[in-house]
C-alpha cells in the first residue's frame, strides 16, 4: 500500500517567469493570480513549457524550478527503491531507531494488502513476537530487545516520509517505474498525473524519444 497526502505545488509563477529569460518575451506571459491566490497557467505560458519540456532537460531547466512537497506513508521496500533518486530530493521520516518501541504493532503498520493467505498467518506471527519484544523493551530497557525489534522488522513494514522535490524529478521517476511490477509504483505515477501542468510538462517522454520504448507508452 501507499498512502499520499497533503500535496503542494510551489514557485510555478517564478518557474515561468524564469522560463522566458532567455528570450525577454516577460510581457507575453498570461498567467496571473486568482483572487483567492491560486495561480493560473495562461495558454501562451501553457504552450511554451511544452515546447521546453519536449525539447529535454537542456532546455526545460524551468522544471527544476516548481517544487512539489507531500506526505506520503509506504513500505520499507518501496522506501529503498525510492531513494534512489538522491539528487533533487530531500525527505524527513517518521524514526524506526527512536519509536519503534512507541506503540503496538498491529498489520495497520505494514502492507499486506496483497499477501497470501498463508504469508498472512506468517505475518501474524512475526507482529505477535515482535509485540512481545516490545512489550518487554519498554519494561526492561534491554538494548538487545531492541535489537531483535530493529533487526526482525519486515520490509513491508510502512513509514511516513515529508518528501519535497521537484517536476524534473516527477520526469525521470515516471517514465522509470510507471511499468514497475510494484503497485505501488503505479499509485505514485497516478499521483503524478494528477499535478498541475503534468499532462502538459510532465508526460512528454515519448514525444521526445520514441526509439526508447520496448512497449506502449502510457495512453493519454
Amino acid at each position: 500500500m501507499i498512502k499520499i497526502e497533503k500535496t503542494s505545488v510551489m514557485n510555478m509563477d517564478a518557474a515561468i517567469r524564469g522560463a522566458r529569460n532567455p528570450m525577454n518575451s516577460w510581457a507575453k506571459s498570461d498567467s496571473y493570480f486568482e483572487e483567492d491566490g491560486r495561480f493560473t497557467v495562461g495558454g501562451g505560458d501553457r504552450e511554451l513549457g511544452h515546447r521546453l519540456a519536449v525539447s529535454g532537460p537542456d532546455h526545460r531547466k524551468f522544471l527544476r524550478q516548481i517544487f512539489v512537497s507531500v506526505d506520503i506513508t509506504a513500505p520499507l521496500y518501496w522506501w529503498k527503491e525510492f531513494d534512489t533518486y538522491k539528487v533533487g530530493t530531500v525527505a524527513n521520516s517518521t524514526s524506526t531507531m527512536h519509536k519503534i518501541h512507541s506503540k503496538e504493532f498491529t498489520r495497520d503498520d505494514f502492507s499486506c494488502d496483497r499477501m497470501t493467505p498463508e504469508a498472512l498467518e506468517c505475518l501474524d506471527s512475526v507482529i505477535a513476537f515482535l509485540e512481545k519484544r516490545r512489550l518487554e523493551y519498554v519494561e526492561t530497557r534491554d538494548k538487545q530487545l531492541w535489537e531483535d525489534m530493529i533487526q526482525l522488522l519486515p520490509t513491508s513494514y510502512n513509514q511516513k516520509r515529508t518528501v519535497s522535490m521537484n517536476y524534473e524529478n516527477l520526469v525521470n521517476m515516471y517514465y522509470a517505474r510507471y511499468n514497475h511490477k510494484l503497485a505501488e509504483w503505479h499509485e505514485y505515477c497516478a499521483w503524478i498525473e494528477t499535478l498541475p501542468m503534468a499532462q502538459e510538462w510532465i508526460l512528454v517522454k515519448e514525444r521526445i524519444y520514441p526509439h526508447l520504448w520496448n512497449d506502449a507508452p502510457p495512453q493519454k
